[in-house]
This record gives C-alpha cells, structure tokens and sequence, in this order.
C-alpha cells in the first residue's frame, strides 16, 4: 500500500512498482488539492493497481482497507509538503503529517499484529521524509547524514520531524519493523506547479515572471524523482529494520542556479516570440521567512549498503523534465487555470 500515491512522489512510486510486475499495488489517497489522478491514468484498469480513497486520519477505514487488500508493505508518503503554505496554514500540516501518521500507524500496528507469523516477518512499514527535519546548513561545509541532530525551521520540517520520530517510538515500543528515507528536493514530470522547477517551467511559457526568492543564494540537492521511486523501493525491500537511509542526488545547485539551467533549455526549445531570452523573466521577490541557506545529503550508506545510485544527472533530469511540460500541458494546464495560478504563498503570519 502507498499512501499518498496519487501525489508527485507517490504516483511516481506506483508507475515504478507496479511497472516492475512484483507488485499489486494498493493506492491510498484522500485526493486533496495536489492529489491527481490523471498521473496515474496510464494504471487505471491494470490488474496489480488498485486506487481506495480514504483519509490516514480515519484509522477504522484505513485498518479495514490494509486486512481487505492483505497489504504485506506499507510505504507512508502522504503529507502536506509545501513550506510556504505551512507559513499561512500550519495546523493542516500538524493534522496530515503528525496526527495522520500516528492514526495511520495505530491501523497498521493492529493490522501486522493479526497477520500469521511468516507474514509478520516479511512486513515492513517505510516511511518516507524530507531533508529539511535537519534544518539549516552553511554555504560551505557539511553535509546531512543519518546521524545529523533534527532542527527544523518550518512548519511543514517540523511536522515531518515529529512523524519521524512517531515511526520510529512505534518500532522501539510496539516493535512494529519499519525503516525510514530522508530524500533531497524531488523534481520530475507530474510536479504540481506550486514547487520551483515546475513552477518557473509554467511562468516561462506564459510570460510570466520567474520569482526567485532573496537573492537566489539558497542551495537545494536536487533529486530526478524516478530515481527516488527505484531507491524508495531499494528501502523497503532491503533496508535494514529500524534503521534510516538518506536519498540524495549529489546535485547542489543555487536557486539562481536552476532557475537560469531551465532558461536555457527554454530558449533552445521553446523561444520567445519577443526573440528575447527567458533570462529577462527573472524576478527577485522578497524572501520567504525562515529560508534555509542550504541542504545537501550524503547519500553514502544508501549506496553503500542498497546499491542504488542515480540514472539521471541534475543536467539529463531537468531536460527530461522540461521536455516532458512541454509535451504534457494536459496535465498541467488545467491545475494551472482552475485549481493554482502561480501566486505567491508563504508571507501571511500564522493563522
């Protein structure tokens, strides 16, 4: 079972595995706004996919979903992700990320309690978080590794912070075997355009500005989101049982940096009609409040110990992703005219 699976992450989870053909694949998602089931439609039909809606907070539902659909793997992405609207609305963020994990790890416990005992044995449950619950990094040194002390800035960092540390009191109390992933920035097709790259893609190609944020200094590792699905799977199939693997692609880069990369493959692709260079779209706006300077993950011990590396380089990824916007407006367009037009989010105080 992937929970969250109709999101960006997770739909590229259930492209991945059930395209392995190990897999029947159970879909559970309570379709908020960046849930979107046109990511998945390439599945729909297909005999190892299966789609259940429901909330991870409503632990009776989900405990009946997991014993009808003999879930034997769970792998827990369903979140409220973005930081800026954790800025204007954060208690939807405690409710999703940190009441929906321990209602949802409540279901799965009595669930993996009823199983037999080689069934027992087999299950895992994975959950899957974010680097930013290290919190902030200067410019020049360091690197997050497992052992790295949490110091979130956010709401949405703290939030993810709090459900690690649920995931892993489950295991330490209850002895429920789970592992845990703390990835890099995703980026890829099926991005919903509120995040950087998809959102500067969308701007650009209706002559809108491109918001950079401060100065454009801060530094993000950026991780092609097909090679995140492959390591995801690599976790919870190999992973090692109460233990934590970072999932980075070795790719730090400015966000001046990525911003001015997709002006690039913009303007050899799809040029302006002005003959101008999306360069000049480029927008310094004010900078979000509690902005880390910087993250990058030391993804050793996932290489080491999974064998998994990355396909993609920042360079082949982003053009893969540019090409796959500018082939797909389908898909993002109708986001873009009727559920998310590109405005700024993250500057109102705490509601």
């Amino acid at each position: 079972m992937v929970t969250g699976g109709a999101g960006f992450i997770g739909s590229a989870v259930c492209r991945h595995l059930v395209g392995t053909g190990s897999y029947r694949v159970v879909n559970l998602d309570k379709l908020t706004y960046a849930g979107n089931l046109t990511s998945l439609r390439d599945l729909e039909g297909h005999p190892n996919y299966v789609f259940r809606h429901a909330d991870i907070c409503d632990t009776d539902k989900v405990r009946q979903i997991l014993a009808d659909e003999q879930v034997d793997l769970v792998m827990h992405l369903a979140a409220e992700s973005h930081v800026d609207r954790s800025i204007d609305g954060p208690m939807a963020f405690v409710t999703t990320n940190v009441v929906g994990t321990a209602s949802l790890l409540s279901a799965v416990l009595d669930h993996w309690r009823g199983l037999g005992e080689d069934a027992r044995k087999r299950f895992r449950f994975h959950h899957v978080s974010t680097d930013e619950v290290f919190g902030d990094l200067p410019f020049d040194s360091g690197v997050f590794t497992e052992e790295s002390p949490y110091k979130p800035s956010s709401p949405y960092s703290a939030s993810k912070a709090a459900s690690d540390h649920f995931v892993r009191a489950w295991h330490e109390t209850y002895g429920l075997p789970v592992v845990l992933s703390n990835c890099s920035n995703n980026y890829g097709p099926y991005h919903f355009p509120e995040k950087l790259i998809p959102l500067v893609i969308a701007n650009a190609l209706d002559e809108q500005p491109l918001p950079v944020y401060g100065k454009g200094a801060n530094i993000r590792d950026w991780l092609f989101v097909e090679d995140h699905a492959r390591a995801l799977e690599t976790v919870m199939t190999r992973g090692r049982v109460g233990d934590s693997y970072n999932i980075g692609g070795r790719a730090e880069r400015t966000n001046l940096e990525v911003v001015e990369t997709i002006c690039a493959l913009l303007d050899a692709r799809r040029p302006r009609a002005s003959g101008r260079s999306h360069l000049d779209l480029i927008t310094y706006v004010t900078d979000r409040p509690g902005h880390d300077r910087r993250y990058a993950i030391d993804p050793t011990k996932s290489e080491r110990e999974l064998g998994w590396t990355p396909l993609e380089t920042f360079e082949t990824g982003l053009a893969r992703t540019v090409d796959w916007y500018l082939a797909n407006g389908w898909w993002w367009r109708p986001i873009r005219e009727q559920r998310f037009d590109g405005s700024r989010q993250g500057l109102v105080g705490a509601k």
